[in-house]
């Protein structure tokens, strides 16, 4: 295989289809931070109690003291705007269904740039957070504190639960695989399957000696949720997501590299096993803490990193924030479905990505098998 110059020499499985981009990374941002918009302000809007886009806008820019200086703007250049709204509307929009939009996002994006980043570190892209043992272990977490009655944490007891055993659960991974001082990829690979295994196993085990309310409590965990969310848990979120949004896309280069080898990226001074272990030990975090507040929401960070590497291409210093900002919208827009369409029911979120999700991964890897013969 022959590279062009000044390119990095990848292999066909981390081609999009006709080996490249679709349409330029600028135009794709456009378009998602599009999405993100609408996504916003469909969710903070429609629901039993709905709020117009336009009076929407208004609270959001009143709450951020910024509804003055835009309707004088807008004053200026003759377009009178002065949209009002109540009290009601108000307490609606920010006490209940913009902190689910926002942790909504947080999860969306949480998820799908930690998951990038592991197949950009196992050169796999069939590879999930799910792959490091976080979720499992955050189960195991969650299901232990919800079956014991332990509340040392008060109503915070499930998810610090769920967020530690997670990121304790990948330390283990992580300590199992070394040997000799480096990580074994396929080593951590293998270890993650044996320990998910025994965490699933144990979380049964917990559960035979469960009552039906703690059941309910499991099941409605294990499910997914964003119908818990509050300031108070986007504020616990928030810090691990501005690491992992801020620090993960400054490794892209470092991650392109990934794909021609650890050998030949040691060569061209990329410190493989420091890239790893932070790409392991970010991802663990975020998501550990978004499975602690939300429970299990599966095909996010696996679907979104698939569907941007085809549209933009391979290259992670576009990949990473795209797929930061696809899996928010994404997210958010499912998280709508899933609580008006079988109103007033709420169907349980992991449901909903999870009958999203899979046709859409079939459909994508039918796409790619036939555009350019599989990934392997």
């Amino acid at each position: 295989m022959t590279a062009l110059p000044g390119s990095i020499d990848r292999p066909r499985s981390w081609q999009g289809p006709r080996g490249g981009r679709l349409i330029a990374p600028e135009i794709l941002f456009l378009f998602l931070g599009g999405v993100f918009i609408v996504a916003l302000l469909l969710g903070v809007g429609v629901g039993a109690f709905s709020i117009a886009p336009d009076v929407s806008m208004a609270i959001l820019l009143d709450r951020a003291h910024l509804l003055g200086p835009v309707q004088s703007a807008l004053d200026a250049i003759g377009i009178d705007w002065a949209a009002t709204y109540t009290q009601q509307e108000s307490a609606v929009l920010w006490a209940i269904r913009l902190p689910r939009v926002i942790q909504a996002a947080i999860v969306g994006g949480g998820l799908a740039i930690a998951g990038a980043a592991l197949q950009g570190v196992f050169r796999n892209p069939l590879a999930d957070p799910g792959i490091i043992g976080v979720s499992a272990g955050a189960s195991l977490g969650a299901v232990f504190a919800i079956v014991s009655g332990i509340a040392i944490f008060g109503r915070f007891t499930t998810p610090m639960f769920a967020f530690g055993a997670g990121v304790l659960t990948t330390l283990l991974v992580f300590t199992l695989s070394r040997h000799h001082g480096k990580t074994e990829v396929v080593t951590l690979i293998l270890t993650g399957v044996a320990i998910n295994a025994i965490a699933g196993a144990l979380v049964g085990l917990i559960i035979t000696v469960a009552n039906d309310a703690e059941l309910r409590s499991v099941t409605f965990w294990s499910l997914g949720s964003m119908g818990g969310a509050t300031w108070a848990s986007v504020g616990a979120m928030a810090p691990f997501a501005l690491l992992g949004f801020i620090l993960l896309p400054r490794w892209g280069s470092a991650l392109n590299l990934f794909v021609l080898g650890e050998h030949d990226a040691r060569h061209l001074g990329i410190d493989t096993e420091y890239i790893r272990v932070a790409v392991l030990l970010l991802s663990a975090a975020l998501v550990g803490s978004s499975v602690a507040f939300t429970g299990t929401i599966s095909f996010i960070g696996l679907v979104v990193p698939h569907a941007i590497r085809l549209i933009v291409g391979p290259d992670h210093r576009v990949l990473l924030p795209a797929c930061a900002l696809g899996g928010a919208a994404l997210l958010m827009l499912t998280d709508l479905a899933a609580r008006t369409i079988a109103a007033p029911i709420e169907v349980p979120l992991g449901v909903v990505t999870a009958l999203i999700g899979g046709p859409v991964f079939l459909l994508l890897l039918d796409r790619t098998r036939r555009q350019v013969g599989g990934w392997g």
